[in-house]
């Protein structure tokens, strides 16, 4: 069979992807380039916990170090391999990073990406399944965000490249009748999770005692979706191509469907949290205070999201649904083991 490729496949929602597909019987050829966006040893660790599996599943699985806006190198995998499904989960992460730094998101998330649809195109890949964000949203303040409504004013560098690919994916869709999925992940957590976002930044600084900074003083409000449903997600989508719809209106279009095989969902638990409120968990799952530094919105940021994540349901017929009280436990467990053990 011909195997599925993983791009972030030491990341945070990548590493748990290839665990989910080893174990479901899938080859999986996987691509990270292990950048110093954030603390490399967690990544060997994502990579060794893979590889902790069994033998059984080990037989399937391959990882090659590098980065996918290296095109040559990018190539020689598809030849070799010819992936039959793509899920693009690698980018350059963060949407204050992208104040600093924004040519790298140039490199991994426009010129990677481009790069990947072109292998798409050439090796007739059956599916691609790419991660857009919740910040394509930007300054849309109708909660709960649903994939109808325009993405037109985003309010990070970051979230231009995610909307980006949206469109770059939609044009090749259309031009190579490619089936294409984005899906718009909002604010995941869990374990293994990245060291710059904030349940991983708040879990640290309260163990050692130090001040946590909440910004908008504690009253943003956030999507907090569970990694084992956003796998979930993926996986399904895996199995299921884009299709055209046939209702398509263009006299009126639909932002989330085309006529051209290409589909767009949220991934979100549906559940906005209040930031204090995630905190107030977080304390109690690691049975420790938290000093709170209360600041004002930061540039960049958003108030608020919240997803509908109806069409996702009807799609795949899931949505997610992990609570947060259980969700954080079991973090909050990981993160005890893992850096406390």
């Amino acid at each position: 069979m011909r195997p599925v490729l993983i791009t972030g496949a030491a990341g945070f929602i990548g590493a748990a992807l290839v665990k989910k597909l080893l174990s479901e019987g899938e080859r999986v050829i996987g691509i990270d380039n292990i950048n110093e966006y954030y603390d490399t040893s967690l990544k060997y660790a994502r990579l060794q916990y893979i590889e902790s599996s069994s033998q059984e599943y080990l037989k399937n699985w391959v990882f090659h170090k590098l980065g996918i806006e290296n095109i040559d190198e990018i190539k020689e995998i598809f030849t070799k391999e010819s992936p039959r499904i793509v899920v693009n989960l690698a980018a350059q992460a963060g949407v204050r990073y992208s104040l600093d730094n924004p040519h790298a998101y140039v490199q991994s998330n426009l010129v990677g990406f481009c790069n990947l649809l072109e292998m798409c195109r050439h090796y007739e890949v059956e599916n691609l399944i790419y991660a857009s964000s919740s910040s394509v949203y930007g300054g849309n303040t109708n909660l709960p965000f649903n994939e109808t409504q325009a993405v037109n004013h985003p309010v990070s560098f970051y979230a231009a490249t995610k909307k980006s690919n949206e469109l770059m994916a939609h044009t090749y869709s259309h031009l190579y009748d490619l089936p294409a999925t984005g899906l718009r992940f909002f604010t995941v957590y869990g374990p293994w999770g990245r060291p710059d976002m904030a349940p991983m930044k708040f879990a640290k600084a309260i163990l050692e005692g130090d001040p946590i900074q909440v910004f908008n003083f504690g009253r943003m409000k956030r999507d907090f979706t569970y990694i084992d449903d956003v796998v979930e997600s993926i996986f399904r989508c895996c199995y299921l191509q884009a299709t055209v719809n046939n209702n398509f209106d263009k006299s009126n279009p639909d932002p989330c469907t085309s006529f051209a095989p290409h589909r767009i969902f949220n991934v979100g638990n549906s559940q906005p949290t209040e930031l204090d409120i995630f905190i107030n968990l977080l304390e109690k799952s690691l049975s420790t205070k938290a000093i709170r530094d209360l600041l004002p919105m930061q540039p960049g940021d958003v108030v608020a999201t919240a997803a509908d994540t109806q069409k996702l349901k009807d799609w795949t017929g899931f949505s997610p649904s992990t609570s947060l009280e259980d969700g954080i436990q079991c973090f909050a467990e990981w993160y005890l083991s893992f850096y406390q053990s």
